[in-house]
């Protein structure tokens, strides 16, 4: 009679906790600390600007002339004007104009440039007179260009973002037509046109996705351009009209009161530069992040 074999049971897989994975982007961003430094600042500029009812101790339009020229304190955090308005309420309600200014010019500027170099790059014949026309935009200064083109208007933050979007799109065109022109010669192109491809599929399917990169590069440094542009000519007397509180009105009718009272040309020029420091940190942060050669070399 044999003794009998037992056989052990297979030991049961230790189960161990998996920590919860995070998002793409989360990674992406906490992996670049200067993309990280340039949303923490757009955050904190747009939040601002959404909660600056809620934020303001004042309205920042109400005239109060008993009251100007008062010093920072408890009630007006950066003093009052030459006209008694609070500069506190009135710098971040132009958080909103800057804010409003950067983003739709940038996305404006984009699009257009972004077509306008496609058929540009793609299409021969269109070329020479595309881009001897954006070459012809070029040639003009951008803030020349935004104040002959705000001449011709009346003051407003639409036609700020008209003036500005026209002086910037040959900026972009010329960008993306490059990109193009050498993606145009490359095999998998030349493999899609030999095998029927249609213009629109190879530029919608093959050219456009890799413009994006490039472009939304650009695009930041464009909507960074954009708020300094519109503090200039809000400066001037070009821009937005005295009534809407923007960072380059408020810097214009304090600069006669600089010598005895510079806190109102300061604190809207210290939001100015934050903002427009987050966008170059983000936009320079892409770069690195986007540009393949510095990925091969690390």
């Amino acid at each position: 009679m044999t003794a009998p074999v037992f056989i052990a049971a297979p030991s049961l897989p230790e189960i161990v906790p998996q920590r919860p994975r995070r998002g793409k982007f989360a990674r992406f961003v906490l992996q670049h600390p200067t993309i990280f430094a340039g949303l923490v600042l757009i955050g904190v500029m747009l939040l601002i600007a959404l909660c600056a009812p809620y934020l303001g101790t004042t309205d920042p339009t109400a005239l109060a002339p008993a009251r100007r020229l008062r010093p920072p304190s408890a009630a007006y955090w950066f003093g009052t004007d030459m006209l008694g308005r609070d500069v506190y309420s009135r710098v971040l309600y132009g958080t909103r104009v800057s804010l409003t200014v950067g983003f739709a010019v940038a996305l404006l500027a984009s699009a257009a440039g972004l077509a306008i170099g496609l058929i540009a790059g793609f299409v021969r014949w269109s070329d020479a007179i595309i881009m001897r026309f954006m070459d012809g935009l070029m040639s003009i200064p951008s803030i020349l260009l935004a104040i002959a083109l705000m001449a011709l208007t009346r003051g407003s933050v639409r036609n700020v973002v008209i003036a500005i979007t026209i002086s910037e799109i040959p900026r972009v065109a010329r960008l993306i037509r490059g990109v193009v022109l050498s993606l145009r010669e490359q095999p998998y192109i030349e493999a899609a046109i030999a095998c029927g491809a249609r213009t629109p599929r190879l530029i919608l399917r093959h050219i456009l996705p890799n413009t994006l990169a490039p472009l939304s590069v650009q695009a930041t440094y464009i909507c960074a351009s954009a708020m300094i542009t519109e503090a200039i000519l809000s400066f001037i007397g070009a821009g937005t009209p005295p009534t809407v509180p923007s960072w380059g009105n408020i810097m214009a009718e304090g600069r006669a009161l600089w010598q005895i009272k510079p806190s109102i040309v300061f604190f809207p020029a210290i939001f100015l530069l934050l903002t427009v420091l987050g966008v170059n940190l983000l936009g320079d942060g892409l770069r690195d992040a986007l540009d393949p050669r510095r990925a091969l070399r690390l």
